[in-house]
């Protein structure tokens, strides 16, 4: 039978300390006692009291060593170089909190992990879906076209018409599946520059009036902005921001009613740039997770509304890649307010 480790080092310091007895007290008795008296088997107690405590001590640093650097050898995180002969007897303190930091980071990796594998299943189904339905609806109208309503020249017409609304929407998810994979595994290599964020805004502007006359919502600035306000960014980058930002602001919002674009100083180095809207607004419980990719609020309306679902994500990652902030205000039934920083030009 194996004695445990802490036996064994008892064992063999009982034996040194017995051994350091006997002979100091045979030392004792034929040298101190009947030459020196009692006052010097004082002195040899108080010594045997000291050697003893020298003993013990490098016995138990040199145990407490053995068996930390064996520890620091197994585990790969720990650096054997960084274990001392002359502090082990604190290292033990530092080894339990370096290997709590272990533990704590292996338990988040793991929690990682599987929090990626759930949004993995759940981003394949959901890309899937986006390009099953309009692939039916395309090989649906093509049939039925192949099956001689080809014949009938304006059933032909509203057929193709509305084939080609569902190629459309399969263009759309792919650039915007190809844009989020550049965006997530490349990074977004940005060409900064300095412009006028006030001439964006109007292109974008200009690019979306006939599809904002057509619900009858207007466009426009919050007032009247009399010098240019200069800003610093990818332009292409931050134009498509504006452009998810107001067309969802026209899709969502309420017949007749406004998309007002403000641009405001934010802190003393930043702009912030806000789209706000008198739509339906969004329920509170939708907030945290709306600029997740494919994340719907109303799966249904966005579906005939058309679009990727992924117009949001991607603002929120060339924001980020900015190194700006994206914010976001809703009152549900009352309209909705997105806004992103962007650094002052010097």
């Amino acid at each position: 039978m194996k004695f445990k480790r802490t036996y064994s080092y008892a064992l063999w310091s009982a034996i040194y300390l017995t051994l350091l007895s006997v002979i100091i007290a045979t030392i004792s008795y034929f040298v101190v006692v009947k030459h020196l008296g009692i006052g010097a088997l004082i002195i040899s107690i108080a010594a045997l009291f000291i050697i003893s405590f020298f003993i013990i001590q490098y016995r138990a640093e040199h145990f407490i060593y053995r068996r930390l650097k064996k520890i620091y050898e197994d585990v790969s995180i720990l650096n054997v170089k960084d274990l001392r002969k002359d502090s082990v007897t604190t290292d033990i303190e530092k080894l339990s909190k370096r290997m709590q930091k272990f533990v704590e980071g292996k338990r988040m990796e793991i929690k990682s992990l599987t929090e990626r594998d759930s949004f993995r299943r759940d981003f394949l189904g959901n890309v899937a879906h986006e390009l099953k339905t309009p692939l039916f609806t395309v090989q649906g109208y093509i049939l039925t076209l192949l099956e001689g309503a080809g014949s009938d020249k304006e059933i032909r017409k509203k057929y193709l018409e509305r084939a080609n609304k569902g190629v459309e929407r399969l263009v759309a998810v792919t650039k915007d599946l190809d844009m989020i994979a550049k965006l997530e595994t490349d990074g977004l290599k940005l060409n900064i520059k300095v412009f006028n964020i006030l001439e964006l805004v109007q292109n974008v502007f200009d690019l979306f009036e006939m599809k904002a006359k057509k619900r009858n919502i207007t466009l426009k600035f919050d007032r009247i902005y009399e010098f240019p306000v200069f800003v610093k960014g990818d332009i292409e980058k931050i134009e498509q921001v504006l452009i998810n930002l107001i067309v969802n602001s026209i899709k969502y919002g309420k017949p007749n009613g406004t998309t007002i674009l403000a641009v405001d100083s934010y802190s003393s180095d930043k702009f912030i740039v806000k789209v706000v809207d008198n739509g339906e607004g969004i329920e509170t419980i939708h907030l945290p997770r709306l600029f997740e990719r494919f994340y719907r609020v109303d799966q249904s309306r966005s579906r005939e509304q058309g679009g990727s679902g992924l117009g949001l994500s991607i603002v929120k990652h060339i924001v980020e890649a900015h190194d700006q902030t994206m914010l976001l205000k809703s009152t549900y039934g009352e309209g909705s307010e997105f806004s992103f920083t962007l650094e002052k030009a010097n």
